[in-house]
């Protein structure tokens, strides 16, 4: 049963390296990338060259907490209102996550960020690796991380993903 579970999320690699943030169909996620500003661009009021910051303030602490909510929002023991603190709109997508914890097999999954690159102040591309039962069954899978209300929250697009790789053939509302 563990095989067939590993074999059913390996089979369906795809579907995790589709999600995003954009609400935008099948587009792939961006590859992650290590530039923390965006190149100077002239000012058209100044014409003084302003950077354009790709990254939070601190790159460093929003690192951390990035990593520290992915692992709390994907650890079996933590309930669903502290998962649904660290998840994107996360009232809002209560029966997504509902979903996603209902099935066997998203209770035995966990996380680990291996791989943050900041695409905006708000945004960050995610590289984490997605243990079933202890066993990492998707090594690098991609996701993303939003700024909202604060705190760095798992997408929703990347809960979406996972929900489609459980197996689970009902459309979920918010998905």
């Amino acid at each position: 049963m563990a095989a067939w579970a590993a074999a059913a999320v390996l089979l369906t690699v795809p579907s995790v390296a589709a999600c995003g943030d954009d609400g935008g169909g099948n587009e792939p996620a961006p590859s992650p990338t290590a530039t923390t500003s965006a190149p100077a661009a002239p000012s058209e009021e100044t014409g003084e060259t302003q950077e354009t910051a790709s990254a939070p303030a601190d790159p460093a602490a929003a690192e951390k907490e990035i990593k520290e909510n992915w692992a709390r929002f994907f650890d079996p023991d933590v309930s669903m209102e502290d998962k649904a603190e660290v998840l994107e709109n996360g009232e809002r997508l209560t029966p997504v996550l509902q979903a996603f914890s209902g099935d066997q097999r998203g209770q035995e999954v966990e996380a680990t960020v291996t791989d943050v690159a900041f695409t905006s102040p708000t945004d960050a591309d995610v590289t984490y690796d997605l243990a079933l039962q202890g066993q990492t069954a998707l090594p690098d899978a991609k996701g993303v991380s939003v700024l909202q209300d604060g705190v760095w929250k798992v997408s929703a697009k990347t809960l979406c993903a996972l929900v489609r790789l459980s197996g689970n053939a009902t459309p979920v509302p918010g998905c």
